[in-house]
C-alpha cells in the first residue's frame, strides 16, 4: 500500500480534500502530512451557502504520532467571501474551527 493511501485511510481523507505528499523526515523525528483540496465548490463554514474562494491559508496541526515520529497534517485551507460572514476559512473534517490538533 502506497503511503499516500495509506494515510488517506488512516485520516479518513475524503473529496474534495486528498493527500498529496507524505514527508519523512528522519533528522528531525517527524512525518508531515500534506493535504490538499481539489478547488471545486466551497460553501461558507457559518452558513453553508455557496461562496467564491477568496485565498487560501497555510495551517498544520498536531496529529497522534506515527510509531516514534511526531506527525503533522498540513494544508492551504481555502478562504471564501461570504456577502454575509465576510472573509472566513471552509471547515476541514479532521478539526475543528481553529484548533491546533486533529479530531481523528
Amino acid at each position: 500500500m502506497l503511503d499516500k493511501e495509506l494515510y488517506s485511510r488512516i485520516l479518513g481523507i475524503e473529496k474534495p480534500w486528498r493527500v498529496a505528499d507524505v514527508d519523512l523526515n528522519l533528522q528531525r523525528g517527524e512525518v508531515v502530512v500534506r493535504v490538499e483540496h481539489d478547488g471545486g465548490e466551497v460553501s461558507c463554514p457559518q452558513c453553508g451557502r455557496a461562496a467564491r474562494q477568496y485565498d487560501t491559508r497555510q495551517r498544520r496541526w498536531r496529529q497522534p504520532d506515527t510509531c516514534q515520529y511526531r506527525t503533522f497534517l498540513a494544508a492551504k485551507v481555502p478562504r471564501v467571501r461570504c456577502p454575509q460572514h465576510r472573509v472566513l476559512p471552509i471547515a476541514v473534517p479532521w478539526a475543528e474551527g481553529t484548533a491546533r490538533l486533529t479530531a481523528v
